[in-house]
């Protein structure tokens, strides 16, 4: 009988990909078989992402997806769909969403957080969630929502949501529920301590269930219209992060950076570090697959370096990615550098005009140049991944050795070799596709190819190319790094 693939639904915020895979022994089959876009837009004065144009796509995906597996004369095993986290849907009595989900840079959250501390004290929640504070996360969310849950009768997370309109079927993936910071780290459950003192509506949330759980079979009418007869749904690691960190062969004193529109950097641990000293410098202890904890923490990453592509695009500029890449690696200087953490940086008018108003608040010059532009953002995000790795080896006592960059930003070969150089780590690249890659092993795990995820990573390190950026030092570095540390003194103290 020919050996199974599998289909992974991979939806990034604001841009969507299905994958067929194959895991046999000595092969590492990953084939993109659609993508597409879907930028939130405002809609009434909110921010929102258009669900139904999203699972149109999926389903076009899935059905494209089938056929390429009947071309290649294999069965498909299972479909596992991730997604960013936070965001979530509202469905009525009916099972039908009340209105699209909003998205998390959306302003409606600002202030929330004050709000919520006057009635549980931040302390409090950190240390019953071990989750970092960003003014996004679902709890502020649902805090801002108002009389607007009044209808609702279930809250999804996007990963969720999409698996329910596949099956049927209404749960909470563990590592995405994690992110909503209503989850207690102690149990795994949703704190309905601290939802009900904050007369949040605990009788929307659904039952939690672990990564690798087999939510059924697609709905018949879903079999129709793709295609795919007798295929289950795994839920994998349903936050994207959670995934991409079940794809990467971790050492012990591996740390890794998962680089796209965000950065996320960190170690996996086998309990969570909630002290202190991690909530004081704003670290995470995030849910991850089978019994692991994502001690990390979210850099702005290249959402501030797209964003500036599409506003110089819009002015006619020519900004190809390879050449203005070419451009930044020949340039020697260190200009300038921003902080990447500010929050004026999540969704402005203009990043550009961002970028400028935060340098001359600093006292440097800005060069309108993409080119230069461009160097600063680099530098500036692998000094600040080097401030985030050095805090990890401190909160951890781990003496750090390398550290593995995911995801497409692992692309970038220039901050690749500026991490390498900012933080004297060896850099790895090359699972470029991390997150796809998590979603598969998962999948693969729960239909028993792989006895572990021990055994899937290896998988994974027999079979993929990484490329090495060693350590390079200098004056000019030394002098840089002393300049970065004295703009992100100025924001993070």
């Amino acid at each position: 009988m020919a050996s199974p693939l599998y289909i992974a639904v991979d939806l990034g915020a604001g841009s969507g990909r299905i994958f067929l895979a194959g895991v046999d022994p000595g092969e590492f089959f990953l084939e993109e078989i659609h993508r597409f876009q879907y930028p939130p837009s405002d809609e009434s004065g909110l921010l929102r992402w258009d669900f139904s144009h999203i699972f149109k796509q999926i389903k076009q995906g899935l059905r494209k997806t089938g056929t390429r597996a009947k071309e290649l004369a294999r069965p498909v095993q299972s479909i596992g769909v991730d997604s960013w986290g936070v965001d979530y849907g509202l469905l009525d009595v009916g099972g039908e969403l009340i209105t699209d989900p909003i998205c998390y840079r959306d302003k409606r959250t600002d202030g929330v957080m004050e709000r919520v501390f006057a009635i549980v004290p931040r302390a409090e929640i950190f240390e019953r969630t071990g989750v970092q504070f960003q003014n996004f996360n679902t709890l502020y969310q649902l805090f801002s929502e108002g009389r607007n849950v009044e209808t609702a009768t279930r809250l999804l997370l996007l990963p969720d949501l999409i698996n329910f309109f596949l099956t049927g079927k209404e749960v909470a993936e563990y590592t995405n529920a994690t992110t909503t910071q209503m989850v207690n780290a102690a149990t795994g459950r949703w704190d309905h301590d601290l939802i009900e003192r904050l007369k949040l509506p605990a009788g929307i949330l659904p039952e939690i269930v672990p990564a690798g759980t087999d939510l059924g079979p697609l709905k018949p009418e879903i079999e129709a219209e793709v295609g795919l007869c007798g295929v289950d749904v795994i839920a994998p690691a349903t936050h994207d992060t959670g995934s991409a960190v079940a794809g990467t062969p971790l050492g012990q004193n591996s740390a890794y950076i998962s680089s796209g529109t965000w950065s996320l950097i960190g170690v996996e641990n086998l309990e969570p570090l909630i002290n202190d000293a991690a909530a004081r410098e704003n670290f995470t202890s995030e849910g991850g697959s089978y019994c692991t904890y994502r001690f990390l923490k979210n850099v702005m990453g290249l959402w501030i370096f797209e964003s500036c592509r599409k506003e110089w695009e819009a002015c006619g500029l020519e900004v190809e990615y390879e050449s203005l890449l070419a451009k930044v690696v020949a340039a020697k200087d260190f200009d300038a550098f921003i902080f990447p953490d500010d929050q004026r940086f999540l969704n402005p008018p203009s990043m550009i005009a961002a970028l400028e108003t935060q340098l001359l608040e600093t006292g440097q010059e800005f060069a309108p140049d993409p080119a230069a532009v461009s160097k600063i953002i680099f530098d500036s995000l692998a000094f600040r991944y080097a401030s985030v790795l050095r805090s990890i080896g401190s909160l951890t006592g781990r003496k750090l050795e390398n550290v593995q960059i995911v995801g497409g930003g692992g692309r970038n070969g220039y901050l690749n070799q500026m991490t390498a150089n900012a933080s004297g780590l060896k850099v790895l690249a090359g699972l470029t596709e991390a997150t796809v890659v998590g979603n598969v092993l998962v999948q693969a795990i729960s239909a028993g190819r792989f006895a572990s995820l021990a055994e899937a990573r290896l998988h994974v390190l027999e079979n993929v190319e990484f490329e090495e950026f060693k350590p390079q030092k200098s004056v000019a570095l030394d002098e840089a790094a002393t300049r970065y540390a004295a703009v992100e003194t100025r924001f993070v103290n």
